[in-house]
């Protein structure tokens, strides 16, 4: 067997972590005119690894590749209907979901009022979601498929094509004006009570701590937000957020609240479907998200599953598509990708633990990238500075690693730990290089904070870089 100290050449850090049990494929080269850069530090580059959020990177390149940075996501209300003179629509009223990854509240309030300038006043049919594109998508990972009737968590939320808050109730926690009486809790997004809240959280006295837990809980009459713990008299209002249950169904109750609030008034209640708008239906109103390069620097920058397997699957090819399918799409274009190599990808998110690639690989996509110069500056400016970015855990090492590297993290906690990290450096003389660190666990191997990764990886790299 190849010394450790070999296999570690340009980590020396790093490569103490095999000494723990863990797996390590890492890579750091420069990039060059044209040909192959020279190679920094080179640990099993080619072994198969769970690559966890580092996944995020393959979604964004794929989707600016197939959509380009100005891309934008249209959700629609249409009918086959037009109003009457007095605005009644006489049919149904269609909320299309366009496979928009963040959706809003905002946006939804946008086409009420659009609606209303239209001349509708009144539906006499019914509000129908249709989730035509995909939805309801097929769980394929235990914390979703939990998440169907019970969920403690906003990251695990379900898939559909006309989801909005991406996939998640929020409530909104206040505390009572008198120590001993029910906080007031209400809905984040409307007046009516959405979703239903079991109310467990009382209101203590000023500067008594405030302590909260909440889940989010699914019956046979639907979605029950359950607040427990505590809030003081004196604190600022908590916000909390919870997956739902059926984001269609989700869009729907916001929806129809919303309209009832504008005063247009919806005859039929409100309905869920799978099938398109008929043809001849006509646009009442619409809005469009913000360009592709936008919601990238979103999705990757809060590593936002939900946003990830949303444009994923707006990349499958065929109707209704599922997850699976839109991991086939990411494979496909990574094995477009000169020197990169097989990989499995299995979803855009990297939630499932099945994905696998290498660190020469992730590095190929990384120089294919730098290589359009039409899509690289959206492309890396969806990874994160660690001097400046948004996750306070990166901001770690020297002035060097926090100042002239653009990177993506990943993390896994199971079956396995699962720490990854990818990106950009720039030298002290200015050029360009690709790195690409996974490090998985096995069942036998302890928990490995990110401090110690990140702090092993940014001495090796501070080296590269105040070297060339």
């Amino acid at each position: 067997m190849m010394p450790l100290a070999a296999l570690g050449e340009g980590f020396p850090r790093l490569s103490t972590l095999a000494d723990d049990g863990f797996v390590i494929g890492a890579e750091a080269r420069l990039l060059g005119n044209g040909e192959p850069g020279e190679t920094l530090g080179s640990i099993a580059p080619r072994e198969s690894l769970s690559p966890a959020s580092v996944t995020k990177v393959y979604l964004a390149a794929a989707a600016l590749d197939r959509f380009g940075p100005q891309h934008r996501f249209a959700t629609r209300l249409v009918s086959t209907a037009e109003p009457d003179a007095q605005g009644v629509l006489h049919g149904d009223l269609v909320l299309e979901g366009g496979g928009d990854p963040a959706l809003t509240t905002e946006d939804l309030w946008r086409l009420v009022q659009r609606l209303h300038q239209a001349g509708v006043s009144e539906v006499s049919g019914r509000l129908v979601v249709s989730q035509w594109r995909f939805g309801p998508v097929t769980c394929i990972t235990t914390d979703r498929c939990e998440g169907e009737r019970r969920v403690d968590n906003a990251y695990s939320a379900l898939l559909s094509s006309a989801a909005v808050n991406y996939g998640n109730w929020c409530v909104t926690i206040a505390p009572a004006r008198t120590p001993g009486e029910p906080a007031d809790v209400t809905s984040c997004d409307s007046q009516a009570r959405l979703p239903r809240i079991d109310n467990r959280v009382k209101t203590r006295p000023d500067d008594s701590g405030t302590e909260l837990t909440a889940e989010r809980l699914t019956d046979d009459d639907g979605d029950v937000m359950r607040v427990s713990g505590q809030i003081s008299t004196n604190a600022r209002p908590r916000e909390v957020y919870r997956t739902s249950a059926d984001p269609a169904e989700q869009s729907a109750d916001i929806l129809m609240a919303m309209l009832d609030q504008a005063g247009i008034a919806v005859q039929g209640g409100h309905a869920t479907s799978t099938a398109p708008p008929p043809a001849s239906a006509q646009r009442l109103a619409a809005v469009d998200s913000e360009p592709l390069q936008e919601l990238l620097l979103r999705t990757l920058n809060y590593s936002n599953n939900f946003m990830a397997d949303t444009l994923a699957l707006d990349l499958a090819e065929g109707p209704r598509p599922s997850l699976s399918q839109a991991g086939d799409a990411l494979e496909a274009f990574a094995g477009a990708i000169p020197g990169h190599g097989s990989a499995t990808l299995a979803s855009g998110s990297g939630l499932t633990p099945e994905n696998r690639t290498s660190a020469a690989g992730v590095n190929a996509l990384l120089e294919h990238m730098f290589r359009r110069p039409s899509l690289f500056p959206s492309f890396v400016a969806a990874l994160q500075s660690p001097g400046n970015g948004v996750m306070r855990f990166i901001r770690r090492g020297s002035d060097t690693f926090q100042h002239h590297v653009m990177l993506k993290t990943g993390t896994l906690n199971q079956p396995v730990t699962v720490r990854a990290v990818t990106g950009y450096f720039r030298t002290l003389s200015g050029r360009w290089g690709v790195f690409t660190v996974l490090v998985n666990g096995t069942a036998a191997t302890p928990y490995l904070s990110w401090s110690t990764v990140l702090d092993h990886l940014s001495q090796d790299l501070d080296a590269m870089i105040q070297a060339h």
